[in-house]
Order: structure tokens, then C-alpha cells, then sequence
């Protein structure tokens, strides 16, 4: 199934991401809500995976769901608090959320370079499972002719 096409703001600029700009390569899509304890492990993991990340070899995007959020200041202040510096994106509501058809969150999509879902992992997904997942989809996508 062809990823469900959206364009959000990223947080903390004027920036508009369209999903449709990042084809090409693989991407990690994470949904989170900063109120979320699965979220905040989530996070801490991928902030270590995206400081030695190959950007060149992967794409990677974080969602933050501001309908599920209990203030909308929360996730601004969980990432200053932390110091994270992936990107992340504001869904304005849930209306990309519920186009993912999320019904938790952390929800992590593997995409492959034409934006495929590839996998799906949803709260209760092991960090190394989603690991294993990429590692296939980076595989396969460094196989393929180019």
C-alpha cells in the first residue's frame, strides 16, 4: 500500500514537508505524543539511531499527533527538554494520524523508496524489530539498480 500523501508544518519554522519530496530513498515515519511513556523510550531510541544516521541512505520523520496532546506546548517542550534533533512534523489534530489508520501511538511506518509501506509497528514494537525491519528495506534498496 502506497503511503497516504500529506503535507505538514515541521515544527518550529514555516516549513512545509510534502511526503511526495522524499521519495527516492527509504524513511522512517514515527506517530508520538509527548504524554505517552512508549513515546518517550521510542524517542530516546531514535534520537541515537538518527545521530549516526546515513542521511543520505535514509529518510527520517517524526509526527507529533497535537489532537492527542494535553496542551499544545508539550511536545515543543519535551523536545527542548531532551534536546532532540530529528525532524518533526505537526498534524494538526489527528487528521493524518487517522489517515494512517494509527490506532496507538508509537506508531513507526517503514516506507520503501516509492513509498511503500513496507512495515508497521505499532506501541508495543521492540526498537531492534523496527531495526531488523529497516535493515531488510535498506537491503533490498542498495540491491536494486540505480
Amino acid at each position: 500500500m502506497t503511503a497516504p500523501d500529506f503535507k505538514l508544518k515541521k515544527m518550529n519554522t514555516n516549513d512545509v514537508i510534502h511526503l511526495r519530496s522524499y521519495q527516492g530513498k527509504p524513511m522512517l515515519l514515527t506517530f508520538w505524543a509527548s504524554w505517552c511513556p512508549d513515546s518517550q523510550v521510542d524517542l530516546l531510541h531514535k534520537q541515537r539511531f538518527y545521530d549516526h544516521l546515513d542521511k543520505n541512505q535514509l529518510h527520517f520523520l517524526t509526527i507529533n499527533v497535537t489532537g492527542r496532546e494535553r496542551a499544545a506546548e508539550a511536545a515543543q517542550q519535551l523536545i527542548e527538554r531532551e534536546g532532540y534533533t530529528f525532524p518533526v512534523l505537526l498534524d494538526e489534530g489527528t487528521a493524518i494520524y487517522d489517515r494512517y489508520q494509527c490506532m496507538g501511538v508509537p506508531t513507526t511506518f517503514i516506507l520503501d523508496a516509492k513509498q511503500e509501506i513496507v512495515n508497521r509497528f505499532n506501541d508495543n514494537a521492540k526498537f531492534i524489530d523496527i531495526m531488523k525491519g529497516l535493515h531488510r528495506v535498506m537491503d533490498s534498496h542498495e540491491s536494486e539498480p540505480g
